[in-house]
């Protein structure tokens, strides 16, 4: 599996429509929507899944009114696939590249199971349908492998390094006939890798059971960005602390110590007395750029000077999420990359 800094093919974003996912806030996502999507094409395609052609003129219409002339329609393609919902990161496909048999394309999608985290929420038909969907489309091959794994769940070095967390993949509402040593056996199978490095728990408000991509992060071989909370009163200190803690005593697949970078949490973040998994990890890296949810906060500047720092000649653009992080998630959750490159032949 590629690390999400190489090149990218295009990208995929789903347009909302499931008004349960922002019970009060759905009019207010809809723009943030259009932002995400026009940021996204200004660095590389995108392939936008609507549920009909009435949404791709509604989603077109709206992109061209929140963004005028910066829309890059061109680069938009709008693509008919029904879901549920728009978390394509979890129930979207998982590229990886094949060296073999030399006849056999040498870039696949793994359609992994999903289950709507645990069967947490209602149907997840349409959403565990959609890399086939995409696939004859797109018209990439599609292989299932038998397990249920969420894109957030996980995040890779692209040389062999899988890094992931006890309290999503060991969680029984997802595998419950597989122990660790099965899950990290198949994960090194279908994903090409050779060492699987375990975090702990996942941050306070994350209806994932604690998502990788909401903690820490690759950025560059054996280098990790990871998030870390300053306040001792906060839920998430414990949780965050004991992350970085196991971070600095890994080593990726070459043997390499990681080398360790933070990131702020911003202020903890209520919406009608709930918290929400308000987090600068869960960023998006594009060909040319990284965007980032922000959160009209003084640390916003921090995250994006960090990322600045650490993805040199990439643009890093802010979305201001308070609202869309009302649905549990935000910008990386809300993508998925089709990287480009391809493994040489022997």
């Amino acid at each position: 599996m590629p690390a999400e800094w190489e090149p990218h093919l295009a990208t995929y974003l789903v347009w909302p429509h499931n008004r349960d996912t922002w019970p009060g806030k759905f009019d207010a996502i809809v723009p943030v929507f259009a932002r995400i999507a026009a940021t996204i094409a200004e660095f590389e395609p995108l392939r936008l899944l609507v549920a009909d052609n009435a949404m791709a003129e509604a989603a077109r219409e709206t992109i061209l009114a929140v963004n005028g002339p910066a829309s890059r329609l061109d680069r938009i393609k709008f693509t008919v696939v029904a879901t549920n919902d728009s978390w394509i990161r979890d129930h979207g496909p998982i590229f990886v590249n094949r060296a073999a048999p030399a006849d056999a394309p040498a870039q696949v999608a793994l359609d992994f199971g999903f289950n709507s985290w645990g069967e947490k929420y209602g149907a997840f038909d349409l959403d565990d349908a959609v890399p086939r969907r995409l696939g004859e489309r797109w018209g990439f091959e599609v292989i299932e492998p038998p397990m249920v794994l969420e894109g957030g769940s996980i995040e890779v070095d692209g040389a062999g390094t899988l890094l992931t967390t006890e309290s999503c993949l060991l969680n029984p509402n997802r595998n419950p006939a597989l122990d660790r040593a099965e899950i990290e056996r198949r994960l090194k199978y279908w994903l090409g890798v050779s060492s699987v490095l375990w975090l702990g728990e996942g941050i306070a408000g994350d209806d994932t059971d604690g998502h990788v991509d909401d903690l820490a992060r690759f950025v560059a071989p054996a280098t990790v960005v990871t998030v870390v909370e300053d306040n001792s009163r906060d839920e998430n200190y414990r949780v965050l602390a004991d992350n970085l803690k196991r971070l600095k005593t890994m080593r990726d697949a070459g043997g390499r110590a990681l080398k360790v970078e933070t990131l702020p949490m911003p202020p903890a973040l209520y919406h009608e007395g709930t918290r929400v998994p308000a987090s600068y990890a869960n960023f998006y890296i594009l060909n040319g750029g990284v965007i980032l949810p922000t959160f009209d906060c003084p640390h916003d500047a921090t995250a994006i000077a960090t990322l600045g720092r650490l993805f040199p000649g990439r643009r890093v653009v802010g979305i201001p999420s308070r609202d869309l992080v009302w649905g549990l998630g935000a910008i990386h959750c809300l993508t998925q990359q089709h990287p480009e490159r391809l493994i040489a032949r022997a």
